[in-house]
């Protein structure tokens, strides 16, 4: 399947929905860009502002930096609630590390953990609400970092 691009020339369907999502992510940096400036130039986030903003997001940032905590959250997000052999066989993490970072996702309210009360007894983790906008948020900043790095020109995406 084609579409045309701007300047008439054809593109395939990926790179038809690729192109779908740069402009998306355009769209979004430059309305971030724009309320950022907005604020800043009001002068309304003073350093203590920013500092306590940091320390608050700390426990966020620690937990989600770490490996396989973004394959956990966007295997939920794409295919729904998942149990733990789901989730170990699609991250390839072992059990310790698999079983370490749903606890700390749990524990912070990114995901949910499910038993069922009926035999036989299954465990199954579910995307929160804080977790899937998480999720999706970060798709965009790792489809710029992916693409970026793989375009060797960073601004060409935008």
């Amino acid at each position: 399947m084609y579409a045309v691009k701007p300047g008439g020339s054809e593109v395939t369907l990926s790179e038809e929905i690729a192109l779908k999502i740069e402009e998306k992510i355009a769209h979004t940096v430059q309305g971030i860009e724009k309320t950022l400036r907005e604020i800043l130039e009001k002068g309304e986030i003073s350093f203590d502002d920013m500092k306590t903003l940091l320390e608050s997001l700390k426990p966020s940032f620690s937990l989600l930096s770490q490996k396989w905590v973004l394959e956990i959250l966007y295997s939920l997000l794409i295919l729904g609630p998942l149990g733990f052999n789901d989730l170990k066989r699609i991250t390839g993490a072992n059990s310790r590390s698999l079983s370490s970072k749903l606890k700390a996702l749990v524990q912070e309210e990114f995901i949910e953990r499910k038993v069922s009360e009926t035999p036989p007894v299954r465990t199954t983790y579910l995307l929160t609400e804080r977790g899937r906008i998480t999720a999706l948020l970060s798709l965009p900043l790792l489809y710029y970092i992916v693409f970026s790095y793989r375009a060797k020109n960073p601004l060409s995406l935008f």
